[in-house]
């Protein structure tokens, strides 16, 4: 069963597409719904963001991108934390602006890069951000912390930023390491040329 309202305790609601699309904030956290997907809703979210890049790549300039990175990354904190909020202080997996942020910035460094370049970033960055090895695992755990507080009042706007902020901070770090992978392949590669 849906519940689409907000009850002092929220920690038993679930997202329906007309609870997600009532307000732009969890229109956007939910990735245009694509954070609803029943199955993996992660890697559908990043498909979500790889095919926005494709489409937008024919548009935007580089420094357009750029921007709608940069403010998608300091309004994401607030976008994550409040609907996470809303959702009960959780890091809900529904919630996919993070993925979509974090591979958006692996695509700008990486395009232009042909079909098979693309797909093992793809991979790449999934194996990240599902797996969360090392440090990414580091920074996952440091942030759930925060879902220990009370869930029966409501979080101050910096605990709110802060909690948006750690949604985010595991994927961006996915995407660095990402980033690094495909960085020491190349340097690998072009020791092997």
């Amino acid at each position: 069963m849906n519940t689409q309202t907000n009850s002092p305790d929220t920690s038993t609601l679930t997202p329906s597409f007309k609870w997600v699309f009532a307000k732009p904030s969890r229109a956007l956290a939910f990735g245009l719904g694509s954070g609803l997907a029943p199955f993996a809703p992660g890697t559908s979210g990043t498909l979500w963001a790889w095919a926005i890049f494709l489409l937008g790549d024919y548009f935007l300039s580089t420094v357009t991108w750029w921007w709608i990175i940069g403010l998608s990354i300091v309004l994401g904190c607030w976008i994550c934390g409040q609907v996470s909020e809303e959702l009960g202080k959780k890091d809900f997996g529904g919630i996919v602006l993070d993925e979509v942020v974090a591979f958006w910035l692996v695509l700008i460094f990486i395009m232009p890069a042909n079909l098979w370049i693309q797909i093992l970033v793809f991979a790449l960055f999934r194996f990240f951000d599902a797996v969360k090895p090392g440090p990414i695992g580091m920074i996952d755990r440091h942030f759930k912390h925060l879902e220990d507080s009370d869930p029966s009042s409501p979080s101050s706007f910096t605990v709110v930023l802060w909690r948006g902020f750690g949604i985010i901070a595991d994927d961006l770090a996915a995407a660095f390491f990402t980033l690094l992978t495909i960085a020491l392949i190349q340097i690998g590669l072009g020791y092997l040329s």
